[in-house]
């Protein structure tokens, strides 16, 4: 993978700053190209930030002690605690409801297969489209085929290299949606409650598969029953 280099992001703020160029002649408006490269710039340090969260998270799992955490970082163990200590809300399995479950079966079954050693957006769609339930239902009453989905879906899915462990974190952005479908539901956590937090995420995989296959993902949180919708 070769990251950006600086001449190729300077190129992409001055393709997609759309007020920058006058028509006139006169000078760029350069407060629009410095205001749109620092969009970039954060949307790059947001990244990096994910980045470096899933792989805290995956240490901790796993035993890794804050000390050794933060001398990976560069940083002390006390700031790493205060960079990354944020308290994941446990979930009880008793407010996923059975639908969920099973699709959480085949998240698992995805990742192991593929040696992932993470559950990201990727496993979470494909779980949810591994069978019959509301996200699927949902889906096809908004005009996608969950067939087509998981076409497009499947050649993102990457082969690692890791053993899988009995424990598998998800990544920042699945957990996102996870607590997003528990603030949406009104009781159990269902499959189409997932599917709308992803789409409110937005980022990821799933989003450009959604987005690939014509899904309005601002919409879908909006097509939940009305019970779920206004909880």
């Amino acid at each position: 993978m070769s990251l950006p280099d600086l001449d190729d992001l300077i190129a992409e703020v001055d393709r997609t700053c759309a007020t920058a160029h006058r028509r006139d002649g006169a000078q760029p408006d350069w407060i629009a190209l410095l205001t749109t490269a620092a969009d970039i710039a954060g949307r790059l340090q947001a990244l990096a930030d994910d980045l470096v969260e899933d792989y805290v998270e995956h240490c901790r799992l796993h035993g890794c002690s804050w000390t050794d955490i933060g001398s990976a970082l560069g940083v002390s163990r006390q700031a790493a605690q205060q960079r990354f200590l944020v308290p994941h809300r446990a979930y009880d399995p008793d407010e996923y409801a059975e639908e969920l479950r099973q699709a959480m079966t085949h998240m698992k079954a995805l990742a192991v297969r593929n040696r992932n050693n993470y559950i990201g957006t990727e496993h979470v769609l494909w779980g949810l489209l591994a069978e019959d339930n509301s996200a699927t239902r949902l889906l096809a009453a908004r005009g996608a085929s969950p067939d087509e989905l998981r076409r497009l879906l499947e050649p993102r899915l990457t082969l690692g290299a890791s053993q899988a462990a009995e424990r598998i974190a998800w990544t920042p952005y699945a957990r996102k949606a996870l607590a997003i479908a528990r603030d949406l539901a009104p009781d159990r956590i269902g499959c189409d409650h997932l599917l709308a937090g992803l789409a409110v995420v937005g980022r990821g995989t799933a989003a450009d598969v959604l987005a690939e296959a014509g899904v309005d993902l601002a919409a879908v949180p909006g097509a939940l029953p009305a019970a779920a919708a206004e909880a």
